[in-house]
């Protein structure tokens, strides 16, 4: 684990396997603006069980938001596909999951890599502003805006790394990220586990409506969150996520092990 430049917020995560399950590797992938402080909970079980983790800080993320504002969606896609590279070229079965924003990265790497399987929180593919439709445009007459902000949040407040300021022209290219992100939904044939807070103000429920329709995964299932909102890694439903991701991947990593040696 290492630090990042600004206090209070981690950097990139890694944590070699050990026991039984140190041959499988799982490459979790932040939302936007935030940072692996949001997923900590998620990698540090998933380590505890001897998975091999990696959680890499997102370029532009960490930082300041002018940072971000400086960088592209295809640099935060290639540096979680190279992540995942990295991982899985020293386990024998790589899974890959994301929360939010990086829900969508990890369903394209899963459209462009031969993953174990994906497990995503929240995936973004869509927006609950119509604005955004324009923001090509906007990006020109406003630099940034406020974040997004859930009303009435159900988990205890963090600093898991949000910035103060969201830059629009990263709105443009976070828009941008989801339709390349929706239209690789076809190719996606590794099993899939997609989690969906009900309480979600920030993801709109046409994001799981899109991968419901589109996801080429024969084995897909969607497991509800009642009681979290957006960032429900650090909320009330956490322990579900928890639990049901590594029967998941275990189930999967069993299954690929079987298959292998039939």
């Amino acid at each position: 684990m290492t630090e990042s430049s600004v206090p209070g917020v981690i950097g990139p995560l890694h944590y070699p396997g050990h026991g039984p399950n140190a041959g499988t590797g799982v490459a979790i992938c932040h939302g936007f603006t935030g940072s692996p402080l949001s997923i900590l909970p998620w990698a540090e079980h998933l380590a505890a069980q001897g998975f091999a983790v990696t959680v890499p800080l997102l370029p532009g993320h960490g930082t300041d938001w002018r940072e971000l504002s400086r960088t592209s969606w295809h640099d935060w896609y290639g540096a979680f596909e190279a992540s995942y590279l990295d991982l899985s070229a020293r386990t024998s079965s790589c899974y890959v999951a994301g929360l939010s924003m990086g829900g969508a990265v990890a369903l394209r790497v899963a459209s462009r890599q031969p993953v174990a399987g994906v497990a995503v929180v929240n995936p973004g593919l869509s927006f609950y502003d119509r604005r955004v439709r324009y923001i090509g445009a906007l990006k020109h007459f406003m630099r940034s805006t406020a974040p997004i902000e859930e009303q009435d949040p159900t988990a205890t407040p963090t600093d898991d790394g949000d910035y103060s300021r969201t830059p629009l022209s990263a709105v443009h290219e976070l828009k941008k990220l989801f339709r390349s992100s929706y239209r690789s939904l076809p190719a996606v044939s590794a099993p899939a586990l997609v989690f969906a807070s009900l309480k979600d103000a920030v993801v709109p429920p046409s994001s799981l409506e899109m991968i419901r329709r589109r996801l080429g995964s024969r084995e897909f299932r969607v497991i509800p969150l009642p009681h979290s909102g957006h960032v429900a890694t650090l909320d009330v439903d956490a322990a579900t996520i928890l639990e049901e991701s590594t029967t998941f991947f275990l189930q999967h990593a069993a299954n690929r092990v079987a298959s292998e040696s039939s």
